[in-house]
């Protein structure tokens, strides 16, 4: 009777362990969806921030360059043209940023850091651990009550 018993434990045992697994798995799985949807939206953000920036940028531009054209027409000084160059790099780089292959070649030089220089990732003295956190909650813990007192 005792071996049933023991029998039918290990097997509802076995079961909850498989259904756990499952649920962990699922969990885990919603989880990295919602972080995935997070980073979509980051980034399209981001992408909808630089277009925005654009247009004003654009429009100061614009109005920058033709008052430096007139000013170098009319003074006779083509050094009045000088500023449009920098205030151009800005221009195209944001015109990369919001319409064009800037984020595609962001993202292959990323792959490529990930695939060759991984070492570059490391972080100062290591990855956290459970015990140098509960070490510094413990120290920030003992320091809040120190300062009670």
């Amino acid at each position: 009777m005792g071996f049933l018993l023991s029998k039918s434990m290990d097997a509802n045992l076995k079961k909850q362990q498989e259904f756990m697994l499952h649920n962990s798995r699922l969990q885990m799985e919603r989880q990295i969806l919602m972080q995935n949807q997070m980073r979509e939206r980051q980034m399209a953000m981001q992408i909808a921030w630089s277009r925005e920036f654009l247009k004003y940028y654009g429009t100061f531009f614009t109005v920058a360059a033709v008052g430096l054209t007139a000013g170098a027409i009319k003074r006779k000084k083509p050094a009045l043209l000088a500023p449009i160059v920098p205030l151009s790099f800005v221009v195209v780089y944001q015109m990369d940023s919001a319409y064009g292959t800037l984020i595609y070649r962001m993202r292959g030089e990323a792959e490529n850091i990930l695939a060759s220089e991984r070492d570059r990732l490391d972080m100062p003295e290591g990855i956290p651990t459970f015990d140098s956190i509960e070490k510094a909650r413990r120290a920030r813990s003992s320091l809040a009550s120190f300062l009670e007192k």
